[in-house]
């Protein structure tokens, strides 16, 4: 990369923002090259970068000329509005929200997936990334799919409240607080209160439709990449929302085409360098989202079979959303990007 190729990462005061520029200087990314956007309410600030500080930049269309690469770690409906300008002003952009899984003419890029796409031939100068959720079930997927093949996997998500960002987060710290001290909260980001409780609704409904946007998002985003290595995968199932503040836990029961002892199951998940396998329950070890923290692998455990199906396995893993989920895929994608503009 050269010493004048700048990066702009647009929503760095937000969970996942910060996460990027931590990743971003673990990689040696000099201060004078990364420049940091936030909306409105965030210009002014600064953000920490090693013992440097970055002031944060109001996100405009106009801001982001002299850019090579622009990192969007924004929500959906501000992504439909930068992504184009900031292509339009030359640069590279991958876009970690769900405003264009769905856009055909955008490429859905999965780091250690289907990488390959980074440097195949574009319509335009953009990727986008699968959600959390998708990055993990699909990584602890593709090691099965290619041991065993893999009809279809249902997933149960239990995820954090950062999902929603920092207003998520604040929300929680604010609800438990009150129910310590014997006041029921308003709920404001989430439907219901997630203090002290549990809510199987993770964003809005599709028109139309009981699933919500997140569910349906995994199906869409599993069909799209395993398109890419040819193949043909359902995922499906439900999204709750749990009151913890960061990482993702998962059920998984997936559906073999050859089904395999769970030893070999087990096998086939550690040769993936994105999994790390817990798995002795005996003495409690297993994943859980409190180990994720900050691990670019995604944790996998309690790995089951049943012997009147044995084609169906069924087992655990943790992911850290704010890291593995979105951070490092955006990192990682984005300086793969650079590359082509050497």
């Amino acid at each position: 990369m050269k010493d004048d190729f700048k990066i702009a990462v647009v929503g760095a005061t937000g969970v996942v923002g910060r996460e990027v520029l931590a990743a971003l200087h673990a990689r040696d990314v000099p201060a004078e090259q990364v420049h940091a956007f936030g909306s409105e309410r965030s210009k002014g600030l600064s953000v920490e970068y090693g013992e440097d500080s970055l002031d944060v930049e109001r996100a405009v269309p106009e801001a982001f000329r002299g850019m090579g690469l622009v990192l969007l770690a924004t929500p959906a409906e501000a992504s439909r509005t930068l992504a184009p300008a900031a292509q339009a002003a030359g640069a590279w952009v991958v876009d970690v929200s769900s405003a264009f899984r769905g856009d055909g003419n955008v490429p859905l890029v999965l780091p250690g997936f289907n990488t390959e796409l980074l440097g195949a031939t574009m319509k335009g100068r953009m990727v986008c990334l699968p959600s959390a959720v998708t990055t993990a079930s699909v990584h602890v997927i593709e090691p099965l799919r290619r041991a065993f093949g893999v009809v279809r996997a249902q997933v149960t998500a239990m995820m954090s409240v950062s999902s929603a960002g920092v207003r998520g987060v604040a929300e929680l710290e604010k609800q438990t607080a009150d129910l310590m001290s014997g006041r029921e909260p308003d709920p404001s980001v989430f439907p219901h209160r997630v203090g002290f409780n549990l809510v199987p609704q993770v964003g809005g409904f599709m028109v139309g439709s009981p699933w919500t946007e997140e569910e349906g998002g995994w199906t869409l985003e599993a069909a799209r990449l395993f398109a890419t290595v040819g193949d043909a995968l359902v995922l499906a199932g439900t999204a709750v929302q749990v009151p913890s503040f960061y990482g993702h836990g998962l059920t998984l029961n997936v559906q073999l085409k050859k089904a395999g002892p769970v030893e070999q199951v087990r096998a086939a998940l550690k040769t993936s360098p994105a999994l790390k396998v817990l798995d002795t329950p005996g003495e409690r070890i297993y994943p859980m989202p409190m180990l994720v923290t900050s691990d670019p692998t995604v944790h996998v455990g309690r790995v089951r079979a049943f012997p009147q199906a044995p084609e169906w396995v069924t087992l655990f893993a943790a992911v850290d959303n704010a890291t593995r989920g979105a951070a490092l895929n955006l990192v990682e994608a984005g300086l793969k990007l650079a590359e082509r503009a050497v």
